[in-house]
């Protein structure tokens, strides 16, 4: 039997690991972190030789374990490695984070099983008609949404292989090209939130996740807008490759209604329908007919308006000062106190930001006796005699009351003495406050170019057009509220993720339901996948979680450490290793494996580089992206080649996504090079 080339490649990598082991391993001086690292090696080999991952790691952890804690006392290695077995086993149960993980996979089998993505995948091929290469764009854009709305690979890759692929190789698309597209835009579902990976390395690394999903969204956007252009790109240079559509495939059959106007007055929208309005030109149809009809059509410029009515809202909007100078006016009594405080004065815990509020109150009410030098009695006169100008209340209270001691962002305008400022600002905002600012000249340029385009839009919006528009309000925008409910919660912080999830969960019943999808059969499946596959991921973080304990225990993480100390490099230079490391990685293993074995060895050596842990997990997660499109394990290529034509050879499918892993090599070093592209929604957001 002719074992296939792929094989050849995996056994060669394997040898290569045991070999490299064998000569390099001290035999006979070997210590715990030699043991360390012999564990991951040999983990490593047993992932690739097939056997599973989580309980391969469970069970060398506990192999292991048992081994250091022999080293150190005998006689109670065994209760101890039990001890940790449950410990660990109980630390990943208690982690509310991953509750996220079944709820957001349930809303992904709902969704897939509402049938939006045949009708979603359509009305894009018609409306990107005229773009060069336009199914394969279409099946791009329909990816990354599906993708958005699930976040499970193997999902969008057979729905999409089952719908997207024939329709290509239909048109005459090269296999190559269309192997490449399916596989590539199916894979963007562990990037774009709500992806189950950040998930993953949030919890293992201990980033925030909604940081994580905030950071990760222009980079995702990025990554399948680098796809597009180079599908539109190759699509323009060899048309060969990527034939346009036929008239016939475009041809769309109107309604009588709309094809009455578009016959008796004209083929675009706004003129028809003006004309239809008419009473001599009714051509027999209704008013309501009409009026639904231009309603529709007006839907765009309702959401232009909408949105810049909104943008006018936040450019305008009065910003809200931090100001101190009441309060130190409160609490001390004069200018001259809070700048030039004497030494063991009650100022000085102010100065250092840490006072403890009953100490500062103290202070304030009567300095203590060996202080009467440092504080003398223009601080007890500002406490029993307030300015004229100040508050009837006496600052006494201000400076008992614990949240008042810190500053706070409340307006306050100089002009305001603090009596003002406890007396004006406590019910609100000024009516100063409240005056907008002025309209900056970047709005006026948004709006003058959203209406050219609006304009432009209108000029060329026909009949046809307006049916394919319908098309993708009845498949696109159900699934893109569900999707900015579930995403803007997150962002916005009205949700936790877990929240979020759940939230999710209900409207992907709504949307079944609403497609007349929603039945026991379909539930009963949803829910059955879901526990199958919540029940790896808790399976397989256990394993990894006992895993990473006996690598600690062993000194295996110490030794790595020492070794990457050992070589003096510089931030960039450590990123760039293990970066390549990662993608290398990702030629044998899976992402999970990735994330639950290396990102414990990789995150506690970035304090010493002074990396972030959320920028590096942003890297982290695009070079993830090669997971699923490397060979020999490249599990996106084997379920394309699960629904394919029997003529569809897997080399062809693995030839088809090497330049799609070139382009996220592209797209890592545009992020590392920008790091605002995964920094600053985070930044804006959070104060990141």
């Amino acid at each position: 039997m002719k074992i296939k080339k792929d094989l050849y490649f995996g056994f060669s990598l394997m040898a290569v690991i045991l070999v490299v082991t064998a000569i390099f391993m001290p035999w006979g001086n070997l210590s715990n972190g030699h043991l360390g690292l012999l564990m991951l090696s040999l983990v490593v080999v047993a992932i690739m030789l097939g056997f599973p991952t989580a309980f391969t790691l469970m069970g060398m952890g506990v192999i292991f374990a048992w081994f250091a804690y022999r080293s150190g006392n005998p006689e109670i290695a065994v209760r101890q490695t039990l001890d940790l077995m449950v410990q660990r086993a109980y630390a990943v149960m208690s982690n509310d984070v991953l509750i996220s993980i079944p709820l957001f996979v349930f809303m992904g089998y709902l969704v897939e099983r509402a049938n939006l993505i045949a009708k979603l995948f359509r009305s894009l091929e018609l409306a990107l008609a005229r773009v060069p290469g336009s199914l394969a764009v279409a099946t791009l854009v329909t990816c990354a949404i599906f993708a958005t709305a699930t976040g499970i690979v193997g999902a969008v890759v057979t729905l999409m292989g089952l719908l997207a692929f024939p329709a290509m190789l239909k048109s005459g698309y090269d296999i190559k090209i269309s192997a490449g597209v399916i596989t590539a835009g199916g894979c963007l579902g562990i990037l774009i939130p709500p992806s189950v990976m950040l998930i993953v390395y949030g919890a293992t690394a201990g980033v925030s996740v909604v940081q994580l999903y905030a950071g990760a969204f222009f980079p995702g956007i990025m990554l399948a807008g680098l796809y597009i252009i180079y599908v539109v790109l190759l699509a323009k240079l060899k048309p060969h490759l990527a034939p346009p559509l036929s008239m016939e495939e475009r041809h769309i059959d109107l309604p009588p209604a709309t094809a009455k106007i578009r016959d008796a007055v004209s083929h675009r929208v706004v003129p028809g329908l003006i004309g239809a309005l008419k009473g001599s030109r009714r051509l027999g149809l209704g008013g309501g007919e009409i009026a639904r009809q231009g309603f529709i059509a007006l839907l765009p410029a309702i959401t232009l308006a909408l949105f810049l009515g909104f943008m006018w809202h936040v450019a305008t909007k009065p910003e809200v000062k931090v100001e101190t100078a009441g309060l130190v006016e409160m609490g001390g009594g004069g200018a001259d106190q809070a700048s030039a405080p004497a030494e063991g004065s009650a100022q000085e815990p102010k100065a250092e930001g840490v006072a403890e509020p009953e100490e500062e109150a103290e202070g304030v009410k009567e300095p203590p006796a060996g202080d009467e030098e440092g504080v003398k009695e223009p601080p007890a006169d500002g406490v029993k005699e307030p300015p004229q100008e100040g508050a009837k209340e006496p600052p006494t209270e201000a400076a008992q009351a614990p949240a008042q001691a810190a500053p706070v962002a409340v307006a306050v305008p100089p002009a305001q003495s603090a009596g003002d400022t406890a007396s004006g600002t406590a019910g609100g905002i000024t009516a100063e406050e409240q005056e907008r600012l002025p309209v900056p000249p970047w709005y006026w340029i948004l709006a003058g170019v959203s209406l050219v385009a609006a304009v432009g839009f209108y000029a060329i919006f026909t009949f046809v057009r307006l049916e394919i528009f319908k098309m993708l309000l009845a498949s696109f925008f159900p699934l893109a509220i569900m999707i900015l409910a579930v995403l803007g919660s997150i962002v916005f912080g009205l949700a936790t993720p877990t929240e979020a999830a759940a939230i999710g969960s209900a409207g992907g019943f709504v949307l079944a339901a609403a497609y007349k999808q929603l039945n026991l059969g379909v539930i009963k499946e949803s829910v059955f996948l879901t526990a199958k596959t919540s029940a790896m991921v808790c399976w397989l973080f256990v394993g990894s979680s006992i895993f990473s304990a006996a690598f600690a225990l062993l000194g295996g993480q110490e030794l790595v450490e020492k070794w990457v100390l050992s070589m003096d490099l510089t931030p960039l230079q450590f990123m760039l290793l293990s970066q390549f490391i990662i993608f290398i990685l990702g030629w044998p293993l899976e992402w999970t494996e990735i994330i639950v074995i290396f990102m414990p060895i990789f995150i506690p050596l970035l304090a010493h580089f002074h990396i972030d842990p959320l920028f590096f997990g942003l890297l982290v997660a695009l070079n993830l992206q090669t997971a699923f499109l490397s060979p020999p394990v490249a599990m996106a290529a084997f379920y394309l080649k699960g629904v394919s034509p029997p003529h569809v050879t897997l080399n062809q499918i693995f030839a088809g996504m090497m330049p799609f892993m070139g382009i996220q090599v592209v797209a890592l070093a545009l992020l590392y090079v920008f790091p605002d592209i995964g920094m600053w929604l985070p930044r804006v957001l959070y104060g990141n």
